[in-house]
Order: structure tokens, then sequence, then C-alpha cells
């Protein structure tokens, strides 16, 4: 309650202050036009989205079939590239063996079965838009997944104070490229639906950048040395959402998993 009450003040704050951002100016080095705040940063604020079969699998992965048999082409996997660099996750091997033991049991095990928050980098290419929300000082991100939300802090950077889902953010400027460094992960948050995942080491660096207008550039670098032999990258593009009414709407999906995690402590009435 408390991290959705804090998160949407920040919101509103921050909304407030990003309208009096300018509109468009050429990029420096681009035949592109983008959007710069008054301060001459590119204006990321708006509704963006990924479209990519990460969310499924982060590697290159064929059509499958889902784990429940009796939804049929409902619950499918759909083929798709992989967006890791160099193509395959340098796991260690019993960091692998921990994957594939995730993915057999991804009905059980996914976080996302049970509604905890997608952690980073997961949280950017679920199949939700996400809002982001810059002033001149720090900037928010909101997800419309389980009402998730970060603040990303640019003028005064902070240590994370506890391990948590999302992590904590610390953000700079890179010329035009804003990179942001995460880390207080607390290792439960996977990075895909294939039982992909990081532990409570992970560090994530994040770089968005304007490729025009309406679409972002997005990498991440992840490292961690409890699960994998070398820092490993990711990148694809984010789209802006365009539509008249573009927004973000109410996905809070805890309450559509109560009786699937507490439906065993129901006190039947007794007669």
């Amino acid at each position: 309650m408390l991290r959705h009450i804090s998160c949407g003040v920040a919101l509103v704050a921050l909304t407030l202050a990003s309208q009096a951002a300018g509109q468009t100016r050429a990029g420096r080095g681009s035949t592109s036009v983008i959007p710069r705040m008054p301060d001459g940063k590119p204006n990321l604020n708006g509704v963006w989205q990924a479209m990519t079969t990460a969310y499924w699998n982060l590697e290159d992965h064929s059509a499958q079939p889902g784990p429940v048999l009796q939804l049929g082409a409902i619950g499918a996997i759909p083929a798709g590239y992989g967006v890791v660099e160099g193509g395959a996750i340098p796991y260690k091997p019993e960091a692998l063996a921990k994957k594939k033991e995730n993915f057999a049991n991804r009905l059980k095990l996914d976080p996302e079965v049970k509604c905890y928050l997608p952690g980073v980098p997961r949280a950017t290419y679920m199949p939700y838009p996400f809002q982001i929300v810059q002033s001149q000082k720090d900037m928010l991100i909101s997800y419309e997944y389980d009402s998730a939300a970060r603040l990303i802090y640019t003028t005064r950077h902070r240590d994370a104070e506890l391990d948590t889902w999302m992590g904590t953010s610390n953000g700079k400027w890179d010329g035009d490229t804003l990179v942001v460094d995460v880390t207080g992960f607390n290792g439960r948050a996977w990075l895909d639906r294939s039982g992909n995942f990081g532990t409570d080491t992970l560090h994530v660096v994040e770089r968005y950048s304007m490729f025009d207008a309406n679409t972002l550039n997005y990498e991440a670098t992840l490292e961690d040395p409890a699960a994998f032999t070398r820092p490993w990258k990711i990148g694809f593009p984010l789209y802006r959402r365009r539509e008249k009414n573009a927004r973000l709407l109410e996905f809070k999906c805890v309450e559509f998993v109560e009786d699937l995690v507490y439906g065993d402590t129901n006190k039947k009435p007794t007669h």
C-alpha cells in the first residue's frame, strides 16, 4: 500500500514538472528530430512498450506447447529470435541446471504466476506498456503489470538500503543516453517465462537512447558472479504507444491469485 501511495505521489509531481518540457530539437549527430527537455536532454516522457518474444524466452526459441495441455493453443509459446548478444546466456553449470529445473516446474516456481513484482529487466519486455515520467531531476518508471514502479535517482544517488524485487536505480546521462545502474535485488525474480534467472548479486546496467521521436533503443548488461561466467547484454527497441487515449490501465493481478496463494489457509465453516 505504501509503495503504491508513494509512487503515485511521485508520478503526479514528476508529471507536473515534465509539462514544462520543450517539444523538439534536432538530435546531436542524428538526422532524426527527437523531443528534448528545456535543459537539452532527450525527453523520454511517454508510454512505451516492447514488441519482442523475450517475455517467453530471452534466447532463440521455437514455437512449442504451453505447460497446460487443456489450454491448447491458448497457452502455446510463439517462436522468436533471441535478444541476447552472442546468442546464449553464459551460465555456470550449476546455474544452468537450476534454470532447467525452473523451466520444468514453471507453473509452480515462476514468480509471475503469483503476481510478484517482475524485477529488472523483465518488467521492460513483458507484454504490458510502461510509462516514463521525466523531470529535470529524478525520473519515474511506472509499469502497468502489477502497478509496479521504480524511481531513478539522477540528482542524488542512493545505495540500496535493502534487497527488493525491483532493486535500487541510480541514473546519469552519458551524452544523449540515459544510463541506469540497478542493484539491491532480492534474487527471487526471473528474467523470463523459460526459467532464466539471476541471484541477489545481480547487477544490471540499462541504457535508454532515442532512435527517433517514437522509438527508444534499450540495452541492458547483466552481471552476476553467482550465476554467470561473465557479463552479458540484451538489446531491442521500445515503441511509443501513439493511440489518442494511450495510458496505463489498471492490472492489479494480486486479486486474481489470492485463491491460488492463500486458498489452502481458508477455513471451511463448521456445522
